[in-house]
């Protein structure tokens, strides 16, 4: 009963459904069991739901077979609940296109349905991510320090890019993104962004850090990752368009924690990350079958000449 509640309350804080949307709930093996939960509580609500289940893509960005993306595009409203993010492929871009509300749930599992956050006030969500992506809309570049002692620096061109919300709440048709949620992001430009960065949280595909990576970027390609995990990362991203810059975003959910879940360590409020791999989708140019995102936990941030983060904290 508690886990149906959850799922109520999600479709109406969360979705803003009407009760007569056509449901698509998309899961793969790997989520299998949790998709089928949320399948049954929509059933047992009153939903008009159907249940599709795919194998388990290799890596996040990766598309689904065609068939899948032919009935995301035909729901009113899907849940993507996979072990890999769909958020960055072509199937759900045309899903939106179409007017279809796609939430891509990637890597959930059932602790971050009854804690973290999806418990969020996301009133509060919606304000900051809304507060952070005016100011990424007003800007041509940011610069973002990390390290222990703020020596690595990274420097963004963010010129002729817009911000995206991605706030947990979906109003209208076409709407998507993560859930639970709460960041604001941007694609970068390629040409004119470079420097290190310090990933010391996590990293999608790979989890939570054993030990800190250096990452360097130069004109816009990632060129080199410390340590074995940072060696796995390049690993995925292949030597391909997979290594350009896909992403920077800003955490804006107090109730999100560090897991080594990317899905909720990227919406933690006072980290970024940064993410390499495809950007097509969000106003970028590459479209590399890949996208992973790459988490600081502590990091000091210049959005244009304002300073904004210190250490993770909030500048006044």
């Amino acid at each position: 009963m508690e886990f149906k509640q959850i799922v109520s309350n999600m479709m109406v804080q969360n979705v803003n459904a009407l009760g007569d949307e056509h449901v698509v709930v998309l899961a793969d093996l790997e989520k299998e069991e949790i998709g089928r939960r949320v399948f049954d509580s929509l059933c047992d609500l009153g939903y008009a739901t159907d249940f599709v289940l795919m194998q388990t893509r290799s890596r996040s960005g990766e598309e689904p077979p065609s068939t899948v993306a032919d009935m995301m595009k035909a729901a009113d409203i899907c849940f993507c609940i996979c072990q890999h993010s769909l958020t960055h492929t072509s199937a759900r871009k045309a899903a939106s296109s179409q007017g279809t509300k796609v939430l891509t749930m990637p890597g959930i599992t059932m602790d971050m349905f009854t804690e973290g956050a999806m418990k969020a006030d996301y009133t509060k969500v919606v304000a900051l991510t809304e507060s952070f992506t005016k100011r990424l809309d007003e800007i041509d570049s940011a610069v973002i320090k990390t390290g222990p002692n703020g020596e690595y620096e990274l420097f963004l061109n963010l010129n002729g890019r817009n911000g995206i919300s991605s706030t947990g709440v979906f109003p209208g048709q076409g709407a998507s993104g993560n859930l639970p949620s709460g960041e604001s992001y941007i694609a970068p430009q390629i040409e004119g962004s470079y420097g290190q960065f310090w990933v010391d949280g996590s990293i999608a595909g790979i989890g939570k850090l054993s030990e800190p990576t250096l990452l360097t970027v130069k004109d816009g390609r990632l060129t080199s990752a410390s340590g074995t995990e940072g060696a796995k990362l390049l690993e995925l991203l292949g030597d391909g368009d997979g290594r350009y810059i896909a992403e920077f975003g800003i955490g804006t959910n107090e109730a999100a924690r560090v897991t080594g879940n990317i899905l909720e360590d990227e919406k933690a409020y006072g980290t970024i990350h940064i993410a390499f791999g495809s950007s097509k989708t969000f106003g970028g140019t590459i479209e590399a079958g890949v996208h992973l995102d790459c988490v600081t936990l502590s990091p000091s941030v210049w959005l244009g000449d304002e300073h904004v983060l210190e250490k993770g904290k909030m500048v006044q």
